[in-house]
């Protein structure tokens, strides 16, 4: 059986929108290669390979996001009293009071592009924010040794 997928409301319509632009890339395509395929008297041609090479590379991303959206279950609203799938959550650092805002989302969701940085709960930092109340205090692994936070706000999903 196929592992489900938990996804935010806002993460599935952001991938079924990349789905929808995927198919629509697609498409075009699919029209540019046989473009190629009747103006090219040589098979070998080298614009011809890229344009199969790409058509194959956005099937590829359109299977991979039916296959996302397929096994897909839209985590339900929470309640912001403990950081849970989804959560957006504000740290702060206790020595320098620099704030942070995140939220813990699937593998499939994580972008750190976004604001608030989206996180995977299956990396270290996701991990250990996971089950974590306004007020505690914990200490996560970063590129630059380990730094404590202090959960300020949680905020549902």
């Amino acid at each position: 059986m196929a592992r489900e997928v938990k996804l935010t409301k806002a993460g599935y319509e952001r991938l079924m929108k990349q789905l929808e632009q995927e198919r629509e890339r697609l498409q075009e395509a699919t029209k540019i290669l046989q473009e190629l395929m009747e103006s090219s008297d040589d098979y070998d041609d080298s614009g011809l390979e890229a344009a199969k090479q790409e058509k194959a590379r956005i099937e590829a991303r359109i299977d991979s996001l039916e296959d996302v959206l397929s096994r897909a279950v839209i985590l339900e609203e929470g309640t912001g009293e403990v950081i849970g799938l989804g959560s957006v959550v504000e740290l702060e650092d206790p020595a320098t009071g620099e704030r942070l805002s995140v939220q813990v989302v699937s593998p499939a969701e994580a972008s750190v592009l976004e604001n608030p940085m989206k996180i995977s709960d299956a990396s270290p930092m996701g991990k250990a924010l996971l089950g974590h109340r306004v007020g505690d205090v914990l200490s996560l692994d970063t590129p630059k040794g380990k730094k404590e936070f202090r959960v300020v706000a949680i905020h549902g999903r």
